[in-house]
């Protein structure tokens, strides 16, 4: 039954396989998974692992991306994710819903989930989207706090833990240089610099930090759109595609729907969807089948 209904991978190998996809000098693609269907395709296509966007969750809940879900919604959103596939799965863990002990219980509760890490951002509490101006940042000491809570609660230390900084575009890309030596210094394993414009400003960071980066590229922000080998060649460690599927489906969902309203039937939208036979394979429906047949294919002997 493991690797059916629940991922064959434990959750401290998938954390010893983001560590050392981190270490390989190849970079790590985490395309956002918006549920856990959508983890089991990432895994399927080949990515390296697979993301959970804070944004994504929250706009899926009909909310903006303002701090207003919970660290009990976030995890389980998160653990129904990791549990169905063997990538590893890195979690956008807000602030850590709270103050520094909040921030420790968040990477409690993410181990137990099953994911391999996280990352903790410097706003202020409630934050906005990274790409979203009127964003203000936490002073330096608090998040340093707010991290060696993070570290020092920490059970598995395989388990990453990431620093994200809004600095670059709030104070300039030199305060945020500074504020992600603090971080490492502080603990964290990664650095995530949001909203960074143009291949230079990577340059830039990849020459000032010695630890692993993680890069977003996410669409309609103030990062241009950067290759994945082109963000190795500069040397950094990961790349996420957070809001990328959701995008991707919420245009679709609304060109079909005003198809529908408009002509009344679905008929000319059969050829852009996903087909039965195809989402059965990805759900790999024959092998329930074939387990649900070896337990129940029995006969009572005797006089029962």
């Amino acid at each position: 039954m493991t690797g059916l209904i629940a991922a064959a991978t434990s959750a401290s190998d998938k954390r010893t396989a983001l560590r050392a996809g981190l270490a390989s000098g190849t970079i790590q693609r985490l395309p956002g998974a918006i549920n856990p269907l959508t983890a089991k395709l990432i895994e399927e296509i080949g990515f390296e692992g697979v993301y959970v966007s804070g944004g994504a969750f929250s706009a899926g809940l009909g909310l903006p991306d303002i701090g207003l879900t919970t660290l009990t919604e976030v995890v389980s959103h998160s653990r129904q994710i990791a549990g169905v596939t063997d990538l590893p799965a890195l979690v956008d863990a807000d602030t850590g819903f709270g103050e520094p002990m909040s921030a420790a219980r968040t990477v409690l509760a993410a181990e137990d989930a099953g994911v391999a890490g996280l990352h903790l951002e410097d706003q202020v509490n409630p934050k906005r989207c990274g790409h979203l101006d009127g964003k203000a940042i936490v002073p330096v000491e608090d998040m340093v706090r707010r991290l060696r809570a993070a570290v020092a609660a920490r059970r598995d230390p395989d388990f990453v833990i990431c620093a994200r900084t809004d600095a670059a575009g709030i104070d300039g890309i030199d305060a945020a240089v500074e504020r992600a030596k603090a971080y490492a210094d502080a603990g964290a394993d990664m650095i995530f610099t949001e909203a960074l414009r143009t291949e230079a400003d990577f340059e830039k960071f990849r020459g000032a930090v010695d630890i692993p980066l993680l890069a977003n590229m996410t669409e309609f922000g103030k990062s241009r759109l950067i290759p994945a080998h082109t963000l190795e060649d500069i040397g950094y460690n990961a790349v996420i595609y957070p809001v990328t599927t959701l995008r991707l489906a919420m245009g679709a969902i609304e060109r079909g729907l005003r198809e529908i309203h408009t002509t009344g039937t679905q008929e000319g939208l059969l050829d852009t969807m996903q087909t039965r036979s195809r989402l059965y394979g990805l759900l790999e429906y024959e092998r329930y089948n074939e387990f649900d047949s070896g337990i129940f294919d029995f006969t009572l002997g005797g006089n029962q």
